[in-house]
């Protein structure tokens, strides 16, 4: 992931709705969620949360797909990883620190 995916991501995610819906889609792994039951689980309208959805989609954190008339959001694991990798690239001052938090790199 380069620096400009990284601010699009962190831009989409520094919203109190997206980063709710974003961490329910984490949670709800590679069968994802109906955008209808994130707006309800959310108690946000459903029009606000197609716009909140439409953000983390252009930012590259969840796919969609169709299942009849419903939209199926998904978090995209790999961007997700590719971003958590940017953030701690140079953690130790990139070296391996054998360990699997940041908090034991220190």
């Amino acid at each position: 992931m380069d620096s400009d995916q990284t601010i699009r991501a962190l831009g989409a995610l520094a919203q109190e709705h997206r980063l709710a819906a974003y961490r329910l889609l984490v949670e709800a792994g590679p069968d994802g969620l109906a955008a209808g039951m994130l707006a309800q689980k959310l108690g946000v309208p459903p029009s606000s949360m197609s716009f909140h959805l439409a953000q983390l989609a252009n930012a590259g954190l969840v796919a969609q797909r169709r299942d009849g008339r419903s939209l199926i959001y998904s978090a995209d694991f790999a961007a997700m990883n590719g971003l958590l990798g940017y953030l701690t690239e140079n953690c130790c001052a990139g070296a391996n620190c054998g360990t699997t938090t940041l908090s034991d790199c220190a």
